[in-house]
C-alpha cells in the first residue's frame, strides 16, 4: 500500500538512481534473519530453503543487503555478479523502465566493486542464518575469462551457500560464447577445481536465447559435472512486440515480456535433463500464479527481480502466501511433490 503511493514519485527518478535509493532503504531495515520454515520448505542441492522464492542476481550486485532481502520474506538471496577486479560497467544511461510493458532493459555490464570489497563485506555475515548464493562473473577486459571464474570460485567458496556461474549476461561482449560445449566443459572443470572438494554446490545460469541443440548439450554437461542446479534463465536479447519508447534500447530485456520465453526454455531443460537436475525458474515472475506455473513446469526454486521494481518490497511475502494457497488448492503436500507435475 505504502509502495503504491510512493511509486509515482520513484518513477520520476532515473532508474539507476531509484535502485541505489532502494538499496539504501534496505540497509535501514533491522536484522532478525529470514523467514521461518513453513509448508513451502524444500531442499535443493543439499541446501534447505524455507520457501522456494529467491531474489535473483543483479539487484544486490555487491552483497550489501542479503540479510535485508531475507528479512523481506525471500527464501534465499543471490548477490552479484561479482568480478575479480572492480569495474564501472557500461556508460550511462544503461537501465530503462518500460512502464507500458511492465519490463526493464539493462546493459549494466557487470558493474561492481570487485572481489576484495565483496569478500570483506560477506565475511562479516558468516555464521548468520539464511541461504545466500554468490553469482560470479569475469571482467570485461580480462585476457582469460575462465581464469577469472576460477579465481572467483576460490575466493567466494567459503562465503557462499552456493556459487552461480553467470555466462549468460548479454552485456559483456563474447561472454555467452562460454555456453558452447567445449568452452563450458573447460570452464566448469576450472570452477570445480578452484572451489575444492568441500566447497558449496555450483549452479549454472543460462540464457533464454538458446537453440534446442544448445539446451541438450548444456543439460548433458550439467549432469556430467554434477552441478547443483541450472538457473533458467537470464535476460533476453530478443524483442517481442513492445509498446515503450525504450523498446529498441540495447541490452537484456526482463520482466513480463520474458515470461513465456523463460517458461518454454525451462520446459525444454526439464525434458533435456529428465528431471535429473534441479532447475531454478527465472524471468517474468510477478505473481504467485506465475511462480506456481514455473514450479509445475519443473522448477524446484524460482527467482524474481524486475517485478519488485513495479510491485514493491512486499512482493515476496505476497507470493509466498499465494504459493501456500495454490499448493493446498491443488492437493500437494510439499513443493517437491509439485515440481514438474504439469
Amino acid at each position: 500500500m505504502i509502495y503504491s503511493l510512493l511509486r509515482p514519485a520513484l518513477f520520476l527518478l532515473d532508474p539507476e538512481r531509484a535502485h541505489t535509493l532502494s538499496l539504501a532503504a534496505l540497509k535501514l531495515l533491522p536484522g532478525g534473519g529470514g523467514p521461518a520454515e513453513g509448508p513451502l520448505a524444500t531442499e535443493v542441492a543439499g541446501l534447505r530453503f524455507p520457501n522456494p522464492l529467491g531474489m535473483a542476481a543483479g539487484y544486490d550486485k555487491d552483497g550489501e543487503v542479503p540479510d535485508a532481502l531475507l528479512a523481506l520474506g525471500f527464501g534465499f538471496a543471490e548477490v552479484g555478479s561479482i568480478t575479480p577486479l572492480p569495474q564501472e560497467g557500461n556508460p550511462r544511461p544503461r537501465l530503462f523502465r518500460l512502464l507500458e510493458d511492465q519490463a526493464v532493459i539493462n546493459r549494466m555490464g557487470f558493474n561492481n566493486h570487485g572481489a576484495e570489497a565483496a569478500v570483506e563485506r560477506l565475511s562479516a555475515r558468516l555464521g548468520r542464518p539464511g541461504v545466500v548464493g554468490i553469482n560470479i562473473g569475469a571482467n570485461k577486459d580480462s585476457p582469460d575469462r575462465i581464469a577469472d571464474y576460477a579465481t572467483m570460485a576460490r575466493l567466494m567458496a567459503s562465503l557462499a551457500s552456493y556459487l552461480a556461474v553467470n555466462i549468460s549476461s548479454p552485456n559483456t561482449p563474447g561472454l555467452r560464447a562460454l555456453q558452447d560445449e567445449g568452452a563450458l566443459t573447460e570452464l566448469l572443470d576450472a570452477v570445480m577445481e578452484a572451489r575444492g572438494s568441500s566447497g558449496p554446490p555450483v549452479f549454472l545460469k543460462v540464457a533464454p536465447d538458446l537453440e534446442s541443440a544448445d539446451v541438450e548439450a548444456i543439460a548433458r554437461i550439467a549432469i556430467d559435472k554434477k552441478l547443483g542446479a541450472l538457473i533458467v534463465s537470464n535476460t533476453t536479447i530478443s524483442r517481442p512486440p513492445l509498446k515503450s519508447r525504450h523498446a529498441l534500447e540495447a541490452g537484456g530485456l526482463s520482466g513480463a515480456p520474458l515470461r513465456e520465453l523463460a517458461l518454454e526454455r525451462l520446459r525444454q531443460f526439464r525434458r533435456a535433463t529428465g528431471g535429473a537436475m534441479p532447475l531454478i525458474g527465472v524471468g517474468g515472475i510477478a505473481t504467485a500464479e506465475h511462480a506456481w506455473q514455473r514450479i509445475r513446469a519443473g522448477a524446484s526454486l524460482v527467482q524474481l527481480y524486475s517485478a519488485m521494481a513495479y510491485e514493491g518490497p512486499g512482493i515476496a511475502r505476497e507470493i509466498v502466501r499465494g504459493l501456500e494457497r495454490l499448493m493446498q488448492r491443488d492437493g500437494f503436500g510439499s513443493i517437491a511433490e509439485a515440481v514438474g507435475s504439469e
